[in-house]
């Protein structure tokens, strides 16, 4: 992939971490989108990993439809980790979107390494095949609220105006 055609954003990235990564001819992303990133056609890989699951959850939200689900793949936090992890009743209020698309989703869990045991024990890589995604209820597609994340307890995201790339 080109450098030119790799959009990055962390809203923890210094002014010198951005500028050395102009610099390599990628690009930056220009403001904090929560995740919101649509893939607008396009087939689109999203190397998330350690992201907290509002990433997720918005990621999915924006690319809400068989066709532009269809076109995401995902390296990040495996969604059946956090299917097993949160009680259902918190992944179907917080994180709807990561809940409503589970039976759609494949994925394979990245081999583990024995000297990092702690930091990739957890990534997976995610596809939506079209086919599995239309096989899903009507009912799923129907709901395309934005998420909000108003009685989440522990958010796990930077929302826009907080963190060093709102200073900056």
């Amino acid at each position: 992939v080109p450098p030119a055609r790799c959009a990055l954003f962390d809203p923890a990235f210094s002014a010198r971490e951005a500028a050395v990564l102009r610099e390599l001819g990628l690009c930056l992303l220009p403001e904090n989108e929560e995740g919101k990133h649509g893939v607008e056609g396009a087939a689109t890989l999203f190397y998330m990993v350690h992201c907290g699951k509002a990433l997720y959850n918005n990621l999915l939200w924006s690319n809400w439809s068989p066709a532009a689900l269809s076109k995401l793949v995902i390296i990040g936090n495996s969604f059946r980790g956090i299917e097993e992890r949160l009680l259902s009743r918190i992944l179907e209020r917080d994180y709807s979107y990561i809940a409503k698309v589970l039976k759609g989703v494949e994925e394979v869990a990245l081999p583990s390494h024995p000297r990092y045991l702690d930091t990739f024990n957890d990534t997976s890589v995610h596809w939506f095949p079209l086919d599995k995604l239309q096989e899903l209820s009507p009912e799923v597609w129907d709901f395309v609220e934005e998420p909000m994340y108003q009685d989440c307890e522990d958010l796990e995201i930077i929302r826009k105006g907080e963190g060093p790339a709102a200073k900056s």
